[in-house]
């Protein structure tokens, strides 16, 4: 059984950066695939961005384009998400996510395996 665990979080202002973390233990169904969601209260999940196994396509959600960047070291068994110029909209609870390959990424059901989220929030 495989365990994703979340890390960097926080409360930050707008304008402000965060470095999400996400470390993979145990057995995931894949790690081809990585990325991460994100989901606000009483709003649908949101993709964030993807990573493919050898960290040279990325893919990301239009409202992150330009602000987010996706990374991972298959070494550490990690990812992380560089996150910069945060607004407040962009408070939400992010999850790591790990899968097979997919022609769309931004499908959560290509994702076997979720972290248990890390909290954000963009406030002044």
């Amino acid at each position: 059984q495989a365990h994703l665990t979340e890390s960097g979080g926080g409360l930050v202002q707008p304008g402000d950066s965060l470095r999400l973390s996400c470390i993979i233990s145990g057995s995931p169904q894949s790690r081809y695939l990585m990325g991460w969601f994100r989901q606000a209260p009483g709003l649908e999940r949101e993709f964030v961005a993807a990573i493919n196994w050898n960290g040279k396509t990325t893919h990301y959600g239009d409202s992150v384009k330009g602000r987010f960047t996706i990374t991972r070291d298959n070494a550490r068994k990690s990812m992380y998400l560089q996150m910069n110029n945060l607004t407040p909209e962009d408070t939400a609870v992010y999850f790591c996510v790990s899968g097979t390959y997919s022609e769309q990424p931004n499908d959560p059901s290509a994702y076997g395996d979720w972290g248990q989220g890390t909290q954000v929030t963009v406030a002044s």
